[in-house]
């Protein structure tokens, strides 16, 4: 029984493993099948072989171009003459290959008569490359899996199966017919990464590292209202100076620099000790804190209202707001910051993700400076997902969404798990504090440190960050910096919030997040505004397509629009509307025009962003609102929220494009 069990062994049938797809059904990663191909000799009859060897010979040298006819023939001559039972032919074959070979003479008479034995085993192929490389994963037989192919491994993997095999030589074993239990194949994953997205998002990223030698870059594309990732990009410089997606920063925390300061500013609103029209002194953008100095980057800024502040990144304002209000008690300010949910991993489903460090006043390392250096972005480390995730719930109306890959799980093509979005916090802040911080991001790039980026088609929000960088052997004397942009576009309908990170070469001549990551985003939203991806509604103009086929004009009264018709030739009818009324025209691809009448409700602020300055004063005055003008075009910003109940007399100021 010992020597018959020394001579059989059983060897694992390899399960196939499942593929990763997109959304829309491409195939983001496969396993794609080879082939050992090994002969039996001793059951192919002498005359079978006499007869076709010369034919099977002709056609390996064609299918494989690597032996003459001639030489095919002396080799299997020389093996069938030995009569060897496990002859290895050919290793690594393509599926066509092993397709073609097994349809040869001699082999087409199958493994009792034709002596046809193969081995089949699965390579990964990434079809895409390079693009979402790190977010996909690596899968190797023996080998650290990365990625996706990771976190969803055991899902992937399927179920091994098994053979029997006997053993002929000291090296040779052959399978004994009849032992096999099939395998079962691993199921399929469906991720959220939008294909073209992550492609522009990639050679966007990467046109700016390479043109400023960056050490690494990340960009992170976040569905608004669902949290789905739709593209998420990680290129670090190697060697050789190119760029290659060998970490994924977009889970590593770093100090966030000013894109925190947001945090900041809702802490303040939260607590109700501010609004944004508010003043602060900035104290020309320098001011003693401790032993230390807190400078703005661009000094001789003084008191300005605080969304001026915001949208300047005036690092001696943020500060001191901080200071001012929580220095008695930083811990209110830190209870802010769990609420936020920015002490803990944000769960996303892709294993590698570094917990965030919040300090709080019990740390040895909290000292006096620590809080207003805190509420700049310095102190604390997040990841740029926590960054993006942030950001998207005040582009989402207060809404937290928790980021995510994969949306679901099939088999055999028919889906048996749906992976759906999950809020994380339902409310970061009542609607009037949101409304704020929307204004003040929006501000960022009307007149703050984003300007460079403003679109004429459509709106953009969001925040400029740099810091110097002092981590992972590096000091602050190295002149490394890293510079950022977060943002969500278009700003009064938001579909996409974008994060970008950028680490500098040390001693870099551009490290401002404004001058190497905002261009960046602004790319990134250019090519997915134009496509029409997002399925919006937007502004008449030159790019602007819509997934509903259709576009919107921008609001105004109905006396406007009955102008506007009648010197068009437009027989559409306007829909007969109060004093105070606003239209919407529609246009379809059809250049089918509709104007639909939007309610305006008696003592409320009414929604004026996007209209001329005539049809807004008009509207305002009439509900007894005095109304201050800043700059020229149409309206981009209302000092008063939209929705706030109206006091009469009340000033409102309109800050035009």
């Amino acid at each position: 029984m010992a020597a018959k069990e020394m001579r059989t062994r059983t060897t694992a049938l390899i399960a196939e493993r499942g593929n990763i797809y997109t959304e829309d059904s491409s195939l983001l990663c496969s396993s794609i099948p080879q082939f050992d191909v090994h002969i039996d000799f001793s059951v192919i009859s002498t005359k079978l072989f006499n007869k076709e060897i010369d034919t099977l010979s002709l056609c390996l040298s064609r299918l494989f171009k690597d032996e003459t006819a001639g030489q095919y023939k002396q080799e299997l001559t020389d093996a069938f003459t030995s009569q060897d039972r496990y002859y290895t032919f050919k290793k690594n074959l393509p599926y066509y290959q092993y397709e073609a070979i097994r349809a040869f003479p001699i082999f087409n008479k199958g493994k009792n008569r034709g002596g046809f034995i193969e081995d089949d085993r699965e390579r990964r192929l990434n079809p895409y490359g390079l693009l979402a490389y790190r977010t996909i994963g690596l899968w190797r037989e023996n080998s650290q899996i990365i990625g996706l192919e990771a976190t969803y491994d055991s899902v992937l993997k399927g179920i091994n199966g098994s053979r029997l095999e006997e053993k002929l030589t000291a090296t040779t074993w052959v399978p004994i017919e009849g032992s096999e239990v099939e395998a079962q194949d691993g199921k399929d994953i469906v991720t959220t990464i939008d294909v073209g997205i992550q492609d522009v998002a990639e050679h966007a990223l990467m046109s700016v590292l390479k043109e400023y030698e960056c050490s690494y870059g990340t960009c992170i594309v976040m569905e608004v209202s669902t949290g789905k990732i739709r593209a998420m990009v990680n290129l670090g410089r190697q060697k050789d100076s190119t760029y290659w997606e060998d970490y994924n920063y977009a889970l590593m925390p770093t100090e966030p620099g000013s894109t925190f300061k947001l945090t900041t500013l809702l802490s303040l609103l939260n607590d109700k000790y501010i609004t944004v029209d508010k003043t602060v002194d900035a104290e020309g953008g320098a001011i003693h804190f401790g032993d230390r100095v807190m400078h703005d980057s661009h000094l001789g800024l003084h008191e300005m209202p605080i969304w001026k502040a915001y949208a300047l990144s005036s690092n001696a304002a943020m500060a001191k707001l901080a200071y001012t209000y929580y220095d008695k008690d930083p811990q209110q300010y830190i209870n802010n910051l769990h609420r936020l949910n920015l002490d803990k991993p944000t769960g996303i489903d892709l294993k590698g993700e570094r917990r965030p460090y919040v300090k709080t006043p019990g740390d040895k390392t909290w000292s006096q400076t620590t809080l207003p250096w805190m509420a700049t972005g310095y102190e604390v480390m997040i990841t740029p997902l926590h960054t993006c995730m942030l950001y998207n719930a005040v582009a989402n109306n207060g809404k937290m969404m928790k980021p995510y890959l994969v949306s679901s799980i099939r088999e055999y093509g028919r889906e048996i798990k749906k992976i759906g979005p999950t809020v994380v916090v339902e409310h970061i802040a009542d609607p009037s504090a949101i409304a704020q911080l929307q204004r003040c991001t929006q501000a960022v790039i009307t007149e703050g440190t984003a300007k460079s980026i403003a679109s004429p088609f459509y709106s953009i929000s969001g925040k400029t960050g740099t810091a110097q960088v002092a981590d992972k052997g590096i000091t602050y004397a190295d002149g490394v910096y890293q510079g950022s942009f977060v943002g969500y576009f278009p700003s009064d309908f938001p579909k996409y919030t974008i994060c970008v990170v950028i680490r500098t070469k040390p001693n870099s001549n551009e490290y401002y997040g404004g001058t190497i990551a905002a261009p960046v985003f602004r790319m990134v939203s250019d090519k997915i505004f134009a496509s029409g991806i997002g399925s919006w509604e937007g502004q008449v103009d030159s790019i602007a397509k819509s997934g509903k086929n259709k576009v919107l004009v921008n609001k105004a009264t109905e006396k406007s629009y009955k102008v506007l018709l009648a010197s068009m030739g437009k027989t559409e009818k306007v829909p007969a509307g109060r004093v105070n009324s606003v239209m919407q025209m529609t246009v379809d691809s059809t250049k089918r025009l509709t104007v639909q009448a939007q309610k305006v409700y008696h003592g409320i602020v009414p929604d004026v962003t996007g209209m001329g300055l005539k049809d807004a004063v008009y509207l305002l005055e009439n509900e007894g609102m005095q109304v201050q003008i800043q700059g020229k075009g149409r309206v981009q910003l209302q000092s008063v929220p939209p929705g706030t109940r109206i006091i009469k007399g009340q000033n409102i100021t309109l800050q035009l494009s």
